[in-house]
């Protein structure tokens, strides 16, 4: 369970902290909810204590883990994706919607290789955005730097 002013990480949403629990009546039911704020934005979101699991609301990744995300930017390792388009980006959305930063980080990847040999679509651009500020949020909050100094080194990186 989390407490107030912990550092999460949300699916689809990126990193924030547990701003509150609080407790509401749902169709005449008391329920506790987490109250998330996130880094980006001025975002709220409700999420109720006994879904937050299956949810995917969970703890920021380490130091450790930060750094793995950078190794895995830097490494040589080729990325198996489909040709086909529709097919791709269902599978990149599948992997963001996991909220596995290590999954988002290949996305991320992915794309910007994509777009070192052919124009990216408006999708596929939004995608990138998404998925950079995804996890660029959650390394930044677990680095204690900012967004725009994690942002510098993933570029320098790749």
């Amino acid at each position: 369970m989390f407490k107030e002013g912990d550092k999460i990480s949300y699916p689809m949403h990126g990193a924030g902290f547990i701003e509150a629990v609080e407790e509401r009546d749902f169709l005449d039911e008391k329920k506790r909810y987490y109250v998330l704020r996130f880094s980006e934005g001025d975002i709220k979101v409700h999420v109720p204590v006994e879904n937050a699991e299956k949810a995917g609301l969970r703890s920021i990744i380490s130091t450790d883990e930060c750094h793995e995300v950078i190794e895995l930017f830097r490494s040589s390792d080729e990325i198996e994706e489909s040709d086909n388009w529709n097919r791709r980006n269902r599978e990149n959305l599948e992997k963001m919607k996991s909220g596995d930063v290590f999954e988002i980080a290949t996305v991320i990847k992915s794309l910007l290789k994509r777009e070192t040999h052919k124009n990216l679509s408006s999708s596929e651009k939004k995608m990138l955005g998404t998925s950079m500020q995804i996890l660029v949020s959650e390394l930044a909050l677990a680095s204690n730097k900012k967004d725009e100094e994690v942002r510098k080194i993933i570029t320098q990186v790749l």
